[in-house]
């Protein structure tokens, strides 16, 4: 599904159940629906429908909204000037799961290396999928990391690991998948290293601003679950993050963000004199490459395929919350659990 312009807002995008809004103002309760303000005067959004709202500039709340929004289970993300997640209003959480937590916990200190693999697994596996469309299009220099990925990483996952060594091929797949990018993308795309804080060219700037959006959306849909955000298994669980989220969106990143990226470079859609501001130590997209980015990303998430065990259709954006299902399915049921698969269609 394309992404429509808000009339008045101009900067601001919607997509069924998301808004974002790229330009400075104020977010009000009009009776039942959300009042946006900026210089340009006011936009109003019916409360009914909407399930996620992404502020991607200076934007201030009142406490009146905030409670709108809470009753209507609207989370609201906000993300900072270089394009990076900040943090998330998130309603009160109406699937509780006492039950569920404990076990979740449990399955932390008892079973953690088990979903740390299956994670690390499910990333090695989609990158494969992503980089071997290239290879059959004559990209046969991606031949070794292909083979690395399909037999190496398998052996070594099968082994017997502390979260450390996991946490090290993870790396290395990141890292090699990295290193790709030079037989396929133009040469003003490739970079030296991966930097997140702030990113300091075109494209660290995708990969920053596509990661903060995917995180973001997988809160959402972790939310809609009766999982506990704050115990996760590959990252490190902590205070004042949704580390789960962070798992859960790992296996996505080739197949939403990197798919996403590679697609509006080669063919031209993002070029670097057009859609970037660069500063002395730092790299952005300017606001027309945001618009660009977020519809590719949007109609990404929307896209919808064959799930073959459920026999039809889901989007993207739904087999996150699935693959959350199929993590409670583990934790409860002792279910193997293993992240979405491209080429498996679940």
């Amino acid at each position: 599904m394309s992404i429509a312009i808000f009339n008045i807002v101009g900067s601001g995008y919607v997509s069924n159940s998301t808004r974002y809004i790229m330009s400075m103002g104020d977010l009000k309760r009009k009776d039942n629906s959300i009042a946006f303000k900026n210089e340009d005067g006011y936009t109003y959004m019916p409360i009914e429908g909407v399930k996620e709202i992404f502020c991607l500039n200076e934007v201030s709340l009142n406490t009146k909204l905030l409670d709108m929004l809470g009753k209507a289970g609207v989370v609201v993300h906000f993300f900072n000037y270089y394009g990076q997640y900040s943090g998330t209003f998130y309603p009160k959480e109406y699937l509780i799961s006492g039950n569920l937590t404990i076990k979740q916990a449990q399955c932390f200190i008892n079973k953690r290396e088990i979903v740390a693999k299956s994670i690390v697994q499910g990333i090695a596996d989609n990158i494969y999928e992503v980089l071997y469309h290239y290879y059959k299009h004559d990209k046969k220099e991606l031949k070794p990391i292909l083979d690395w990925l399909k037999d190496d990483v398998f052996l070594m996952l099968n082994k017997d690991l502390d979260i450390k060594q996991i946490l090290y091929i993870e790396g290395s797949i990141w890292e090699k998948f990295y290193d790709s990018f030079k037989y396929f993308l133009p040469a003003e795309f490739l970079f030296n290293k991966r930097v997140r804080r702030p990113p300091d060219n075109p494209m660290n700037a995708l990969i920053s601003f596509g990661n903060s959006i995917l995180y973001a959306k997988t809160v959402t849909q972790i939310y809609n679950t009766h999982l506990n955000q704050s115990i996760s298994f590959l990252h490190e669980p902590s205070e004042g993050r949704f580390s789960l989220s962070l798992d859960l969106c790992e296996a996505f990143k080739p197949i939403i963000v990197f798919k996403t990226i590679f697609e509006m470079v080669n063919n031209k859609r993002i070029q670097v004199g057009k859609h970037f501001n660069k500063k002395l130590n730092y790299c952005l997209l300017n606001e027309a490459g945001k618009k660009i980015y977020i519809q590719s990303l949007e109609d990404r998430f929307d896209n919808a395929f064959m799930n073959e065990k459920l026999k039809r259709k889901v989007s993207y954006k739904t087999a996150i919350k699935l693959d959350g299902y199929k993590l409670i399915k583990f934790i409860m049921e002792d279910k193997p659990f293993k992240p979405f698969s491209i080429k498996e269609g679940m």
